[in-house]
């Protein structure tokens, strides 16, 4: 045993060959804190572990500090919880008409986004608008994505601007994309949609560029690829 205090373990010592009497004791004490430490753990759940209906119930066994403490640690809990919330409060795209407006939009809440889709039934771009905002309104909880037929938000809303795109914040238009031009036609991917409404402020895209950008650059290499360099035409028209 060698945290015995024996001849042959003094001889080792010198040598080198064990360790000083003195390290073997503090490595015993610090192993002893240790396995106190952790069994103090285990018999007492610290105020960071509780739950706030916990610290309700055992609030009479803290002392004056530990009450500072954790009244700032409710705080800090009360807060992440709602800012939580507030991160899932939609998840869908809700479906309103112009009666609904301005409980909807207008008065939408403080810190709101708004992203109305105003649309019409047989019109292809529409529905693929449709689909994208509802994997968008899935990914992006915090705003509220909405739909309406134009004319019962908008009386005699002209077709030829459909689909239409509001962006609001707390009742303010922030953006619009007007007509099919304006949103990519049928070639719209969901990620470039995003991109356009990303570009508003509503949401905060995780997309490094625009997805526009790549389907141009790769439309110009195409094309250039195509068109014969001036010294080829030139040596073909001799």
């Amino acid at each position: 045993d060698p945290n015995k205090d024996t001849e042959w373990n003094d001889i080792l010592r010198k040598k080198g060959i064990l360790p000083p009497k003195e390290n073997l004791e503090e490595q015993e004490r610090a192993k002893e804190e240790e396995q106190l430490a952790i069994l103090q753990k285990s018999l007492v759940k610290t105020y960071e572990d509780m739950t706030l209906e916990e610290l309700e119930e055992n609030e009479d066994e803290f002392n004056e500090e530990d009450e500072k403490a954790i009244e700032m640690y409710r705080q800090q809990r009360l807060a992440e919880m709602k800012a939580a919330q507030m991160k899932n409060i939609f998840g869908e795209v809700l479906e309103i008409s112009g009666k609904d407006y301005v409980q909807e939009v207008t008065k939408a809440g403080k810190g709101i986004w708004v992203v109305l889709h105003l649309y019409k039934q047989g019109i292809p771009l529409c529905a693929l608008i449709n689909q994208h905002m509802s994997g968008l309104a899935r990914k992006f909880r915090d705003v509220k994505f909405i739909k309406a037929i134009s004319t019962t938000c908008i009386p005699n809303y002209p077709d030829k601007n459909l689909p239409t795109i509001f962006v609001y914040l707390e009742g303010d238009i922030k953006a619009q994309f007007i007509g099919p031009l304006v949103l990519g036609g049928m070639n719209l991917t969901r990620d470039e949609l995003e991109w356009k409404i990303s570009e508003s402020g509503a949401i905060k895209t995780d997309l490094e560029e625009n997805p526009r950008k790549q389907i141009q650059d790769q439309l110009m290499s195409s094309i250039r690829a195509c068109v014969p360099a001036s010294g080829e035409s030139d040596s073909e028209d001799d």
